[in-house]
């Protein structure tokens, strides 16, 4: 193997797994004595280690050595591989370059670990050759992706040759993606040491679903509408949810990603604090074959604090033209997100001369600046006791009608009162108690 010789597949996260087996093969290719024999088996007990730890955090199975280098073609962002997700076959010098390392990859995928156990004696290599693991997906992919990798892992060991393998590997960054994006869906903000803004994966997402959010069904349409419009390419509006605590808002937003994943969709989070690093943010993402969402949960301003200014000047207004791949959704309590007194309606001048409908005016710019407004609003009691009967009939809650909402209707009173929310607060204590009894 010839790992040493990759032009553009480099700088690889768990690289030494690839070193170390690189260097085994060589020897072993060279006629190791006795002696090296020994050192050579401590060194292919440490890989298939490492490669056993990486298979129980992603969840991968089958041959782990292969799964193994599947992932770092899978992670690995460089020029071809973006190229490639955004317009498929990569043409010219670029391609040239991917052949050639495609042909070391190759070599990488055709290692016979039968041959190298028989050659060193080392039987954990069986261990590797067929993994099984548990059940679950792992710490650090969902089940979908790891299937995704686990099938072209599948795929690429089946290619013909160099150029077989670089087109099944194109293929696939043209439609699933390449590195974090292409692999997760939902992200969070970051400094690293070197205080630079850094985009990290979130591998553990709710799976929430926009049927399970129980009524508001002109509201999620409006959502849906504007979301589908996004992700089709047409012209979209960044959308403000906002109403009372615990009506679904923060859930319809997470629905409408899991809905969406699979036409590019991608998740943003950020907080208001890190407001400073919008602009570093949108810089990473505009250049990428995805649909991203920047995501402000609970987003709301005091009357002392300033950075609603820094995300007036990203929506409209700054001489940098949005990104048409980015949109930016919040939730909040608050219709006009920042905090208003009596004294900002009062149309008189103040003692610096200037007018305070001026300053409303300027807390009220940046909710104009949201083109599609939702309202989520709290359930009447009606409402609320149709959510708790939904909840109750998808959780097998074995209940008389009447029991369940006489009991929904005393948990409501000391927790919260009448929402969404708080229904599924009571399901949850209604399932405790069961399995507690049980």
């Amino acid at each position: 193997m010839r790992d040493k010789e990759l032009i553009l597949y480099r700088n690889f996260k768990h690289s030494d797994i690839l070193r170390d087996m690189s260097s085994v093969t060589e020897e072993l290719e060279g006629g190791a004595g006795n002696r090296d024999i020994k050192v050579l088996r401590i060194c292919i007990n440490d890989i298939v280690n490492r490669l056993l730890e990486l298979a129980a955090g992603h969840g991968y199975r089958g041959n782990l050595w292969q799964m193994y280098l599947t992932y770092l073609l899978a992670n690995n962002e460089n020029a071809f591989t973006i190229s490639a997700e955004l317009r498929g076959n990569v043409q010219g010098s670029l391609n040239d370059a991917a052949l050639h390392d495609c042909m070391i990859f190759k070599e990488m995928f055709d290692v016979d670990l039968e041959l190298l156990r028989s050659k060193t004696g080392v039987e954990s290599l069986d261990l590797i050759t067929d993994y099984v693991g548990p059940d679950e997906t792992g710490k650090m992919f969902n089940k979908r992706v790891r299937d995704r990798i686990c099938e072209l892992s599948v795929s690429l060991a089946d290619a013909k040759d160099a150029e077989d393998f670089r087109d099944k590997i194109c293929a696939f960054y043209k439609e699933f993606g390449v590195g974090k994006f292409g692999l997760h869906k939902a992200f969070r903000v970051e400094h690293n040491k070197k205080d630079e803004v850094v985009i990290r994966p979130i591998t553990n997402i709710a799976h929430v679903y926009l049927e399970d959010l129980v009524g508001y069904e002109a509201a999620k349409q409006k959502l849906i509408d504007n979301t589908e419009a996004f992700v089709e390419g047409r012209p979209a509006n960044n959308c403000l949810l906002f109403g009372d605590a615990g009506t679904g808002k923060s859930s319809a937003v997470k629905g409408i990603l899991n809905r969406y994943y699979d036409k590019g969709l991608r998740i943003i989070e950020m907080y208001k604090h890190q407001f400073r690093d919008i602009n570093d943010v949108i810089a990473q993402l505009k250049v990428r074959n995805y649909r991203f969402i920047i995501y402000m949960d609970d987003l709301s301003f005091e009357d002392f604090e300033i950075e609603y200014k820094y995300l007036k000047a990203v929506i409209e207004g700054g001489l940098e033209k949005k990104p048409g791949n980015i949109l930016i959704y919040a939730t909040s309590n608050r219709r006009h997100l920042i905090k208003e007194t009596w004294n900002d309606r009062d149309d008189v001048v103040v003692d610096n001369g200037i007018h305070r409908s001026d300053t409303m005016q300027e807390k009220l710019s940046l909710v104009y600046r949201f083109g599609e407004t939702i309202y989520f609003g709290k359930p009447d009691k009606k409402e609320f006791q149709k959510i708790v009967k939904v909840l109750a009939d998808r959780n097998d809650i074995d209940m008389p009608e009447d029991e369940l909402l006489l009991e929904a209707n005393r948990w409501e009173l000391g927790h919260g009162g009448l929402s969404g929310r708080t229904a599924q607060q009571f399901i949850d204590h209604l399932l405790g108690t069961k399995q507690q009894q049980q």
